[in-house]
């Protein structure tokens, strides 16, 4: 399988730009059902660049989050339209109203929560430590004092991994060399391999696919922080949409479809909370 991802910034301002010089309301998305169904379309920003929520395949965004999203289309009656675009893009976007929703897997946060509208929990993740399998003088988590430790810029990842520098400062005097901060997490394996990383922090999805992909080439040394929920995301204003996304996954669940996804892109099941799922002071 090929996984790409858009790295390239002046390609995404050039298509930023290209798409902004379009006349009338072509972006404006988002609003109601009823808007929806008018336009025939589903509109929603992705990352595609995690897998296998959801990355791109021969061209074409597939994994869990496709699929979920083709069955809600079907359930809308309308064509799906799933606009590929930079993460740190995304929730600026959604606000802009350039999309109907988020459909990336977006960690929930205090502090996003409490900005944005998030449905249910569609998948859970950890942050993983992973070192190249050359490296044989890292095996705990205590080993990162004094070394240059990547994840990606944006990501949940990044404040589990600079909450951890702090309290290894606490504890031992001294926190990480450097956190270097990429644009994508393929970024972060391929810097693991070169030896220009010590250690990466990964999600576990993302990591699973990189030891099934090059085996003996990676291994764990441990985990950090708390496992994270994930979810979608809504403009705050949108409230049917989101009350939509909630009550279209509560029936994949109970049919058993969310379960079959589940097994198809992962292997395995997930429990998942359908209530309590919010911090304090969200939206």
């Amino acid at each position: 399988m090929k996984h790409t991802s858009r790295r390239n910034a002046c390609k995404v301002l050039v298509a930023a730009a290209a798409l902004a010089c379009i006349s009338g309301t072509a972006l404006a998305e988002g609003g109601s059902l009823a808007d929806i169904k008018a336009r025939g379309q589903l509109t929603v920003g992705t990352e595609a660049a995690y897998e296998p929520y959801e990355f791109v395949e021969n061209g074409v965004v597939v994994g869990y989050g496709r699929d979920v999203l083709e069955h809600m289309a079907r359930k809308l009656g309308v064509k799906l339209v799933q606009l590929n675009l930079p993460f740190q893009g995304l929730l600026p976007g959604l606000m802009s109203r350039r999309f109907d929703f988020v459909a990336t897997s977006v960690g929930i946060t205090e502090e996003r929560a409490k900005r944005f509208a998030f449905s249910r929990p569609i998948g859970i993740v950890r942050s993983m430590l992973v070192v190249s399998t050359a490296n044989k003088a890292l095996n705990r988590p205590e080993d990162l004092a004094s070394k240059i430790v990547g994840t990606q810029m944006g990501s949940q990842a990044q404040p589990v991994a600079q909450e951890f520098d702090r309290q290894l400062k606490e504890k031992y005097g001294k926190g990480f060399a450097e956190l270097k901060l990429f644009q994508a997490y393929p970024d972060v394996s391929v810097a693991l391999g070169n030896g220009t990383l010590d250690v990466g922090v990964l999600p576990s999805n993302v990591l699973a696919v990189q030891m099934r992909r090059q085996p003996n080439s990676f291994r764990m040394i441990g985990e950090i922080g708390s496992p994270r929920l994930l979810a979608w995301v809504a403009n705050p204003k949108d409230e049917e949409i989101r009350s939509f996304i909630n009550a279209t996954l509560e029936e994949m669940r109970a049919s058993g479809k969310l379960a079959e996804l589940q097994k198809k892109w992962f292997g395995e099941t997930m429990a998942l909370p359908t209530a309590d799922y919010l911090p304090k002071g969200a939206l």
